[in-house]
């Protein structure tokens, strides 16, 4: 009988969980919370499921071998304290990297073309046309090259934006764009300097907390491109990474002419949010990319089935670096 899976997921994030279990090929699948209020040892589990564990659970999982994240990003997973010694696989998938770059997409054509001011004046019922400028005439930093970032540069660029990258090592991860302007932690200034618009597509780690400050909005092209109200920063990769505060009084004089957020420090972005009133800022609740739970439960299958067929797992987390 093959080792079960333990699934340590709130169940409205599985949504529908037959799905799920069906594309693990047969695979039997623990919920955590299957002992009730004497949680038990899980001996002979061998691969876990996790979205934001406890450190008690590892406790209860002695013959862990494998740890799957829900999401692509890791950063609830190193939440705890107590992560054991094995391999954390992330969840790559192109049922998550299209809608990001979708979502993404979406959000700088939405600033070129003026989207929220023409919704204003249709509010108004105001016939008026407003100066345009073309997608050649921005520059699309992005921050983060890892898979979403490659995929989202490149139908950036399909579109006619001039697109630039910003990551650590100065590559993109795992391939290269040819064309792409390649920046790296050295250069992070001169690519500050070139950015239209700026988006977040960072891991969360230590070095990237609170990351999108005043200090780095300061730093974006300051531009004269005709109608547009640049720079503008467009975050979808964690809420973590930028400081709310900054946003709202960069968005109050003008250090930002208008960003798009789908994620928050603290999430649901209370109320009392000054973002909410903003009609230069454009909010969605944490839904640019979610996770599909039959693609999931596909990809979970693959990756056990290398690990016990003595094949390297794929997009296994980089402890040093943190994703």
């Amino acid at each position: 009988m093959p080792s079960p899976l333990l699934l340590d997921v709130k169940m409205e994030s599985i949504g529908k969980f037959s799905r799920f279990g069906a594309a693990l090929a047969g695979r039997p699948v623990i919920d955590v919370n299957d002992g009730g209020d004497h949680p038990p040892v899980f001996h002979g589990v061998r691969y876990a499921l996790v979205w934001k564990p406890a450190a008690e659970l590892f406790r209860r999982l002695p013959d862990l071998e494998v740890l799957f994240s829900v999401g692509a990003g890791v950063d609830h997973v190193f939440a705890c304290d107590a992560v054991p010694d094995v391999p954390i696989v992330r969840f790559v998938d192109p049922s998550l990297t299209g809608p990001m770059s979708e979502w993404v997409v979406l959000q700088c054509l939405m600033h070129l073309r003026q989207q929220r001011q023409y919704d204003g004046q249709q509010r108004a019922h105001v016939w008026h046309d407003r100066p345009q400028a073309w997608a050649d005439e921005i520059t699309v930093g992005i921050m983060g090259m890892g898979v979403l970032g490659r995929d989202a540069a490149r139908k950036l660029g399909a579109l006619g934006f001039r697109v630039i990258g910003w990551s650590r090592s100065g590559k993109p991860a795992d391939g290269s764009l040819d064309g792409l302007a390649m920046h790296g932690a050295a250069e992070l200034d001169v690519f500050l300097g070139k950015s239209d618009f700026l988006v977040g597509l960072l891991p969360l780690t230590a070095e990237t907390r609170g990351i999108y400050n005043r200090s780095l909005f300061s730093k974006l092209r300051r531009g004269s491109q005709d109608g547009i109200a640049a720079p503008v920063f467009i975050n979808a990769g964690r809420g973590g990474s930028q400081v709310e505060a900054d946003i709202v009084a960069c968005l109050e004089d003008g250090t930002l002419g208008g960003v798009s957020l789908d994620v928050f420090e603290t999430e649901p972005l209370p109320d009392t949010s000054p973002l909410w009133d903003f009609d230069r800022a454009i909010l969605t609740p944490h839904v640019a990319a979610a996770s599909d739970m039959e693609a999931l439960g596909r990809y979970v299958a693959a990756q056990i089935a290398r690990h016990e067929a003595g094949e390297a797992l794929e997009n296994v987390v980089d402890r040093a670096a943190g994703y």
